[in-house]
């Protein structure tokens, strides 16, 4: 590894750990320049003492697939044991204290969001960033109480809101009791074509106005299915799964979510379990269908971007973290982990002198579709998107059941995800790199563009980053690797009320964290950056994520779970990463 000197930088004095707050400013170290032919040319800050990183072993050693000869520069590790655990908490317990204060959520367009916002920004002008807020206009929808599905007959029974059903985003409102009418239903399924329920007017030859209409997912978008229902006279619309099994993606029988047009819909709108579906199919069936909910087309929420003082503006080194969560609970995993996780970073980088520019973004109304790192790629002229040589994403890096997930760049993982850009498999080898420093396992993680890296792929932006899972099932070889409990949910609160600070795993946000910090560090000063030299990032018409039918999700942890009903990829993201659609 040669070095050369090229400049100062705030260092740590020999044999002194790095505080909360970062480097010590008032010591001064060596920047150095390493070769290393996966992370390209780096410069870093030799920060002596403290070689550890500050995270514990895991049991059975090195990370899995560790990148061989691959070290980690001098310095970087020491940075990354610099974003302390306490710290962390303390950023989550305020999160928490926000939605305590706030009808328990911190979601887009709310004061809860608002309070978050505050508090991110009060933090890092403090720190010295350049803070500005990014205002943009989304098409509002929140439940102002939980949905009601009951069969009336033939026998009396009560669905389970979030388990057998749940409201589909921009669903109008009322309650019906009616009579449930199937809608050229496909029972038993087949397997080796969709369902076309509800697609064309004739499936609707007979419908009797005021009836619920009962329709089987599959070909069409929703919002097909329910304006064809809508135009038959229906008091309602039930959207089963199509009822396939399979694996992963290819099951199609449990709870999915979806989005219909906020502004073409009148009537109450669920998705539910093929189970559910297959019930109030048998003939003679009634049931009790209500949804309260609350639309608003033109409402304006915002992103939050922090630029340090320092650096090259033209060499921009992105991290980002949606600030909001949803309206069913507090999100302090989703996403307040990965807001920590960025802002205690943001806050140990305060003094850095980099020889790239940092930029914070903490964005707005993730979850309901992506809309605010949206609505930031698309904005940017084509210049200043040229400017940024990489993205880094961190969404749900604390997990209760965890796994340390690696999106995965080099596309060599068991899961076909979106084509990553060229840099992407040198982000994921830094992270490798980061896991097998600190002795701690890791896995592919399905680079699906279904969080908020997506539209910075999608015009040609290196990204990666890290996720320890969802709701998907733990497998038993994954509960051998990184602990926890097999046949449970990575995170079994995800978008529920039980997200709060009591389903946070400390050790995977600590991990974690630091990886962010080494990753921020290592291409804080790095003079060679992922991707390729030159090459300006295309419009976002020239590379896209994949339309999955099954819509955007989280992702998925490769390997994953047994098949768990879901029938797409992290089942339920009717928010987010862009709303499922059919």
């Amino acid at each position: 590894m040669s070095l050369a000197t090229v400049s100062t930088v705030p260092a740590v004095p020999a044999g002194a750990a790095p505080g909360p707050g970062g480097i010590d400013s008032g010591r001064v170290g060596v920047v150095s320049v390493s070769e290393n032919e996966n992370f390209g040319r780096v410069g870093v800050a030799s920060v002596s003492g403290n070689g550890g990183s500050g995270a514990a072993s895991a049991p059975g050693g090195p990370g899995f697939g560790a990148p061989a000869g691959d070290p980690l520069p001098p310095g970087a590790e020491a940075f990354g044991a610099s974003v302390r655990l306490a710290a962390l908490k303390g950023h989550l317990r305020k999160l928490q204290e926000v939605a305590d204060a706030n009808g328990d959520n911190r979601a887009a367009v709310t004061p809860g969001y608002d309070a978050s916002f505050a508090y991110v920004a009060d933090k890092l002008r403090a720190a010295g960033y350049r803070v500005t807020s990014q205002e943009f206009k989304i098409s509002f929808f929140r439940e102002v109480a939980a949905p009601v599905l009951k069969r009336i007959r033939p026998a009396a029974r009560a669905y389970v809101p979030g388990t057998d059903f749940r409201t589909m985003t921009y669903s109008g409102s009322g309650n019906v009791t009616a009579p449930v009418q199937g809608v050229d239903l496909v029972l038993p399924p087949v397997r080796t074509e969709e369902s076309t329920s509800g697609c064309e007017a004739s499936d609707f030859s007979g419908f009797v106005r005021g009836n619920i209409a009962l329709v089987q997912r599959g070909t069409c978008s929703f919002q097909a299915k329910v304006e064809q229902a809508q135009a038959a006279g229906a008091s309602g619309v039930i959207i089963f799964n199509e009822g396939q099994a399979g694996e992963g993606p290819a099951d199609r029988r449990g709870l999915f979510g979806g989005s219909v047009n906020t502004s073409a819909v009148r009537i109450p709108v669920v998705g539910a379990t093929f189970a559910t579906g297959e019930e109030l199919a048998a003939p003679g069936t009634s049931a009790t269908l209500g949804v309260d909910a609350e639309s608003a087309p033109d409402r304006r929420t915002r992103n939050l971007i922090a630029d340090s003082p320092w650096g090259d503006p033209d060499r921009i080194v992105m991290l980002g973290a949606h600030l909001d969560s949803v309206m069913m609970g507090p999100g302090i995993n989703d996403n307040g982990s990965g807001t920590a996780g960025i802002l205690e970073t943001a806050l140990a980088a305060k003094s850095l002198r980099t020889e790239n520019r940092l930029r914070f973004a903490f964005w707005g109304a993730e979850e309901l579709g992506l809309l605010g790192s949206k609505h930031y790629v698309a904005a940017l002229p084509r210049a200043e998107r040229a400017k940024i040589k990489l993205y880094l994403n961190f969404d749900m890096i604390a997990s209760p059941n965890y796994v340390f997930g690696i999106y995965d760049g080099d596309s060599s993982g068991p899961v076909a995800g979106a084509t990553p850009p060229p840099g992407s498999g040198q982000i994921e080898k830094l992270f490798q790199a980061y896991f097998a420093a600190v002795g701690e396992p890791y896995q592919d993680a399905e680079f699906s563009g279904r969080s908020d890296y997506g539209p910075f792929i999608a015009v040609g932006i290196p990204s990666g980053g890290l996720f320890t899972g969802a709701e998907r099932l733990k497998t038993a070889e994954e509960a051998e690797r990184f602990g926890g409990t097999a046949g449970v949910a990575y995170d079994k609160c995800y978008h529920q009320a039980c997200d709060t600070i009591a389903n946070i795993n400390d050790r995977a946000l600590e991990v974690n964290a630091g990886a962010i910090a080494t990753a921020a560090f290592v291409y804080a000063y790095a003079r060679d950056l992922p991707g390729r030299p030159g090459v300006v990032p295309e419009g976002p018409a020239a590379r896209r994520a994949p339309e999955s039918r099954e819509g955007p999700g989280k992702g998925v942890v490769a390997p994953g779970g047994p098949g768990t009903g879901a029938g797409g990829l992290e089942a339920g993201h009717d928010h987010g990463h862009g709303a499922l659609l059919r």
